[in-house]
């Protein structure tokens, strides 16, 4: 094993990220003007401080001078197209009231506050999100497709072959300053906004210089100490990297390059077949103790005066992270519409070690009220999988044991450059480009089946074995997949102030997004004759060398029609967008955004003879997105928001992509259809806000969508294959309330430990009801089906695939002022939500994921050692062990479609600051 990469060498891998623009208040004047009415960030950015537009005077103005520390707290960073620097004075900035959206922030206190590793888990805690598998948010219960995610304010691709949108869980809390969810729409932001933009800011220029390091190591009540599965892989595999282990075999990689076919007949499979399989990819073995899940990450920082006649500064960040999983999963089908024959039943056993490798460099130039900015983030998440499963098919008393090995790397990297220029009190100007590459390979995916027949007649009816014969009685195959993406973007958004109350501002923004997918898939076979005494080798020796010519095994390709595909996307828009204060209590946010785009998606040429594949889509639309808030502060702490706006949603690439995806996560098989539409969508919002002190609020909000052509997700054939779908319509409404509030403790008793404490209390919840409206002669298009009803697709009433009814989050902690010291307690739920729709030519019932209650604590503490001061962590994650559940039941018979329990999970970490 060699010895793991170091700072310089990982930083080498960093490609570039920035942030644009920096939320800041100014300091207050020492006369604030009471009736002045809400700033809106681009009405308030740049004007000079004897200009700036002032505000009514905050409760806390008042506030002794114990309380400072409160009234006082830092702004988030935030960075986001087309919004400059909002300016404040006169009382304590809240951009959650100060921005002229519906929008909620997670600043860098708010995230180390729930403790979450990665951004996904901390997003979790926003009034109306929920997180769905590995990492993908939900905005009040619409599916990730209509979430956009922005880094610094500039599109990301995704690492995902079945995604368009990136997986927030790749995101490390240490990359991310903060992070802002904007549910109202404005026009400043691409057109496709479904339910919300989530915007990530990474780490911006130090103040001072610092450096932090911090390390930490975690258990898992299911996991750790117990055993699992485990293959040997490579030598490096700990570091996320492969060694080269994993490249192809000599005889794959010519195969590959000649472009021939197999079924040609002239490609010698056999000494292909003998250069795949050996004991480090294919042989699982049982560990009896898996280990413990550890991280390490070091952070630093420093600025210089008088560099090019401004302030220069550097930020780097590095961090890595080693975790363990093992599940216990029972995977359950059936044909039947009742349900009550069983097409398969298994239990599962799968351990996936997980390594997170993540970089970050920004460097800045600030010059006056000018800042030019130039920020790289590299980010690596590497999966390793083996798997074990048991179960039976059809009924019968057949078992057929199954074994997995699998390698997932996941890599993103980011560059972006910005400046934000103030060219005079009234002129404004940001200019942004970006690059970005997403890559995700899946080496060797080795999949083995051996059957035990448990026949009497069969005498080798006890034992399993594997001939190689298409499942009929055992089976072997090999998957080679890889994606590549390159995302191009750029933009420049100009603001003009030419009265203190309006600001006019005008954009253009460019995307152009590239992406090749292929998946290479091969079948081991055996001739009729094979032995069954050699069948019932194990996957290394069953398929060596000597094995394979000895007894002529051969390999099929089983797609050979459209093994690849490439994908693009180009993009061009433009808006125009006023904000108007137009009396002290009433202002207007009001613009149109165009759009014109491309989407294509092609099978990309593989074999020398093209294939005849017309899975093809050729997407050219326009549109003019218009969007409005009227915000009304009747009372100096009080105001009423209105919003409506028309958006889109686009079909993402693998949605398109007529291939074969296998999912590890869920055990489900997908293909696209390249039939799908573009959505178009309605959006309408009310809410009240009362913020009733500094960092307390609460407010209560109703919200509607209209979704023409949404696209749902439908399960057809024995195999159950999930597939896509424009469904005629949805409409989604519902309502959300929030509030959060602080208590000196000190009101109850004012000693001791609750002299300087007091009690945080953030709660909210969310109701979203939605349904899809289908009649009789409603069309639809799915490639490859003779159907064009939408009623054998979909069912009138069903509701939107992910969505759940009822979203509640609870905070209770209780927080030090003078030092670091939390203590909080945090509570979600989830109510079901479907997650597959039921084979809807046997009326059989969706598939439906049952969230429910998830319980966390977490600690930190402040700590000094011989005067080092360190910060100390301690979690408790799923303290009551809540399961996954996933099952299909038309009230007397249920299928449990994926269950496993995911065991409490502690973590302990420390870091200090020097």
């Amino acid at each position: 094993m060699t010895k793991p990469l170091g700072l310089a060498s990982l930083l080498l891998f960093t490609s570039a990220l920035v942030a644009p623009s920096v939320v800041r208040a100014q300091t207050a004047p020492s006369t604030p003007e009471p009736s002045a009415p809400t700033p809106d960030p681009a009405t308030a950015a740049g004007a000079p401080q004897d200009q700036a537009t002032t505000v009514p005077q905050d409760p806390a103005a008042a506030a002794p001078q114990d309380q400072a520390a409160d009234v006082q707290e830092e702004v988030p960073d935030i960075s986001a197209p087309g919004a400059n620097d909002i300016v404040v004075v006169g009382r304590h900035v809240n951009v959650t009231r100060d921005t002229a959206q519906v929008v909620s922030v997670l600043s860098t206190a708010d995230i180390a506050r729930t403790g979450d590793g990665n951004i996904a888990g901390a997003l979790g805690r926003v009034t109306g999100l929920s997180v769905v598998g590995n990492g993908y948010v939900y905005v009040r219960g619409l599916g990730d497709r209509y979430s956009l995610a922005l880094l610094n304010g500039s599109p990301l691709p995704s690492p995902e072959p079945l995604k368009r949108v990136v997986p927030l869980d790749i995101f490390p809390t240490n990359v991310v300053s903060s992070s802002l969810v904007q549910k109202s729409y404005s026009v400043n932001y691409p057109g496709e906004f479904g339910g919300g933009v989530i915007n990530l800011t990474t780490n911006s220029l130090p103040k001072e210089a610092f450096l932090t390091a911090s390390g930490g190591i975690g258990a898992n009540t299911v996991t750790t100490g117990h055993f699992g599965y485990v293959y040997a892989g490579g030598g490096h595999d700990w570091t996320g990297f492969d060694d080269g282990t994993r490249n192809y075999a000599p005889a794959l990689a010519a195969f590959f390059a000649s472009g021939d076919r197999i079924s040609s007949g002239n490609v010698d499979t056999q000494v292909i077949a003998g250069q795949l399989v050996n004991g480090n990819n294919s042989l699982v073995q049982r560990q009896k103790n898996i280990g413990p899940n550890w991280s390490a990450t070091l952070s630093g920082g420093a600025s210089a005066e008088d560099v090019a006649g401004g302030t220069l500064g550097v930020i780097a960040t590095l961090g890595y992270s080693n975790k363990w999983t093992t599940r216990d999963t029972t995977q359950q089908t059936s044909l039947t519409p009742d349900l009550s024959q069983l097409e398969s039943s298994f239990e599962r056993v799968s351990t996936d070690n997980r390594i997170v490798v993540n970089g970050l460099l920004g460097l800045g130039l600030e010059l006056g009220d000018s800042k030019i900015r130039w920020t790289n983030l590299y980010v690596r998440d590497t999966l390793k999988r083996a798997r074990l499963s048991l179960g039976q098919r059809g009924g019968t008393n057949t078992d057929f044991l199954q074994q997995d090995t699998a390698w997932y790397e996941r890599q993103l990297i980011d560059t972006q450059l910005v400046a934000e220029l103030k060219l005079s009190p009234e002129w404004s100007i940001d200019l942004r480009g970006g690059y970005a590459n997403s890559k995700r390979e899946a080496p060797d995916e080795f999949a083995y089946e051996y059957v035990r027949t448990n026949a009497a007649a069969d005498p080798y009816g006890n034992y399993f074995l594997n001939r190689l014969n298409n499942g009929n009685g055992g089976d072997a195959t090999v998957s080679y997949s890889y994606l590549n993406e390159n995302l191009w973007s750029a933009g420049a958004d100009l603001t003009f102030r030419p009265i203190q109350g309006l600001s006019l501002s005008a954009g253009y923004a460019f995307l152009n997004q590239g992406r090749f997918s292929s998946r290479r898939d091969f079948q081991f076979t055996a001739p009729s004759d094979f032995p069954g005494g050699v069948a019932m080798l194990r996957p290394d020796l069953l398929l060596g060398t000597a094995i394979i010519d000895y007894f002529n095994i051969n390999l099929i390709e089983t797609n050979e029609g459209a093994p690849a595909f490439n994908a693009k996307l180009l993009n061009h828009a433009g808006y125009g967008r006023v904000n108007y204060q137009i009396t002290p209590e009433l202002s207007l946010d009001a613009g149109v955004r165009y759009e014109t785009a491309k989407e294509t998606v092609t099978p990309a040429r593989v074999f020398s003879t093209p294939g005849s594949s017309t899975a093809v889509t050729n997407l050219d639309n326009d549109y003019w997105l218009p969007a409005a808030t009227l915000t009304w502060q009747f009372q100096p702490e009080m105001q009423l928001r209105i919003n409506a706006s028309k958006t889109i949603a686009r079909p993402q690439f693998r949605e398109l992509v007529f291939q074969f995806y296998f999912d590890p996560e869920t055990n489900r098989q997908y293909r696209g259809n390249p039939f799908l539409q573009d959505s178009k969508l309605f959006n309408a919002e009310a809410r009240y806000e009362w913020y009733f002190a500094p960092d307390q609020r609460f407010a209560v909000a109703g919200f509607y969508k209209r979704i023409d052509n949404p696209i749902e997700t439908f399960i057809s054939g024995s195999d159950f294959v999930t597939s896509f779908a424009n469904a005629p319509k949805a409409d989604l409404y519902g309502a959300e309330a929030e509030v959060q509030k602080k208590f000196p403790m000190s009101e109850w008793l004012d000693a001791g430990f609750f002299a300087d404490r007091s009690v945080i209390v953030i709660a909210n919840y969310t109701y979203t009801h939605s349904k899809l409206k289908v009649s009789a002669n409603d069309p639809v298009s799915v490639f490859g089906s003779s159907s064009t009803l939408a009623t054998d697709f979909f069912r009138d009433g069903s509701p939107l695939t992910g969505q759940s009814d009822h979203l509640v989050n609870l905070q209770l902690g209780v927080e030090e002022r003078a030092k670091l010291s939390q203590q909080t307690l945090i509570l979600s739920y989830a109510s079901k939500r479907v997650t597959s729709r039921g084979l809807a030519n046997q009326n059989q019932p969706d598939v439906y994921e049952y969230p429910g209650i998830n319980l966390d604590f977490v600690v930190r503490q402040g700590i000094s050692v011989m005067g080092q001061q360190f910060d100390l962590k301690a979690e408790a994650r799923n303290i009551t062990n809540r399961k996954y559940k996933e099952t299909q039941s038309n009230g007397t018979n249920t299928v449990i479609y994926n269950r496993y329990s995911n065991g409490t999970t502690f973590n302990l970490s420390i870091s200090a600051t020097f």
